[in-house]
């Protein structure tokens, strides 16, 4: 395995990513030893980077579990902001939660510090300097080594580079995006500002949430758990490029899975991809493609299949800015309608 700066941190971390999702017993692999084998098996091949989140369920507990004796050798990164109970408090990013989500989360890790903790999801009701003096603190506490975003619009990475530099705050080193064969939406800003501020970039969902398998194809029933309840992973539109993207792997002699993990570790943009095994058997098959480099040729190919910078469709997990979720921000009050 070779291994990629994070950013500008000096901390070395494999081009495959670890993510925890899909450890949680509620939602994933319903037996934590099972995980705990899985996320040694991805160690002992080279993987040091494991991804999870407090929103998560209970995998922080697992991960934490299967690291014991091992925890100096991995670079733990855990999020906050997502909801995690009914209270209204209990999400976002103020000073007042994060403070308080540090400390469960530390303790569910069952470690003194985190390597990199992340803003799972734009908050857009508390300044991001609040957002970065709380964080800041905990850098400066030893609790936290550095801090990232997730899904943040490159607008808002501007902005809160710049409040860190203004306030002498610690800033934000990494940034978590959606990316994937059907997904390149952040090649048109969001990497490029991430690279302009030397910041690393850790891309999630590599796999189309499981569209990028091989396991569903056109007019066929879609048998991924996702189906029930992710719209789209039932898209048309992303299944019909998936088709094209089979036989572009076939004609390469590729699995599609080697495929779309190879071309999402390619980008200069891009320091790891975190894939999310619920199995064993899904961690040796993504383990079995480490070595797959895509000629420019094969690239080619894939921009005419989906064109550089573009998404087919909308991720359902994809972030919303209020702008677009409240009318009352794109919509004049009746009697400020008329030019007249």
């Amino acid at each position: 395995m070779q291994y990629r700066t994070l950013g500008r941190t000096g901390i070395k971390v494999s081009p495959y990513g670890l993510g925890a999702l899909m450890f949680a017993t509620s939602i994933g692999n319903p037996d934590p030893g099972d995980s705990a084998r899985i996320i040694h098996k991805a160690l002992d091949a080279g993987i040091n980077l494991i991804d999870t989140a407090d929103a998560y369920g209970d995998s922080e507990e697992i991960v934490g579990m299967a690291l014991k004796g091992r925890r100096d050798n991995v670079v733990l990164a855990t999020k906050v902001s997502r909801p995690v109970g009914d209270d209204p408090n209990q999400q976002g990013a103020s000073r007042r939660w994060i403070m308080t989500a540090v400390e469960n989360s530390l303790r569910r890790l069952g470690t003194d510090h985190i390597d990199l903790y992340q803003i799972h999801r734009p908050d857009p009701a508390t300044d991001v300097e609040e957002t970065l003096s709380a964080l800041s603190d905990l850098i400066h506490s030893g609790k936290v080594r550095a801090i990232g975003t997730s899904a943040m619009p490159a607008s808002d990475i501007v902005e809160a580079q710049w409040v860190a530099e203004r306030r002498g705050l610690e800033r934000f080193r990494t940034e978590q995006p959606p990316y994937s064969l059907l997904n390149r939406g952040i090649e048109r800003e969001v990497l490029p500002a991430a690279q302009r501020y030397g910041m690393g970039t850790l891309v999630w969902g590599p796999l189309g949430q499981g569209l990028l398998t091989g396991q569903v194809r056109k007019g066929r029933q879609n048998e991924l758990r996702r189906a029930g309840f992710l719209k789209h992973v039932n898209d048309e539109h992303r299944i019909e490029a998936v088709e094209r993207f089979i036989s572009l792997a076939q004609e390469a002699g590729l699995p599609l899975t080697h495929l779309a993990m190879a071309f999402a570790i390619a980008h200069p943009g891009v320091t790891s991809a975190v894939l999310g095994p619920r199995t064993m058997s899904h961690l040796d098959d993504l383990l079995a493609g480490v070595d797959v480099a895509l000629t420019d040729d094969i690239l080619d190919r894939i921009d005419a299949i989906v064109p550089p910078g573009t998404d087919v469709g909308v991720l359902d997990q994809a972030y919303v800015p209020p702008a677009l979720q409240r009318t009352s921000l794109r919509r004049r009050p009746l009697g400020e309608r008329t030019a007249a």
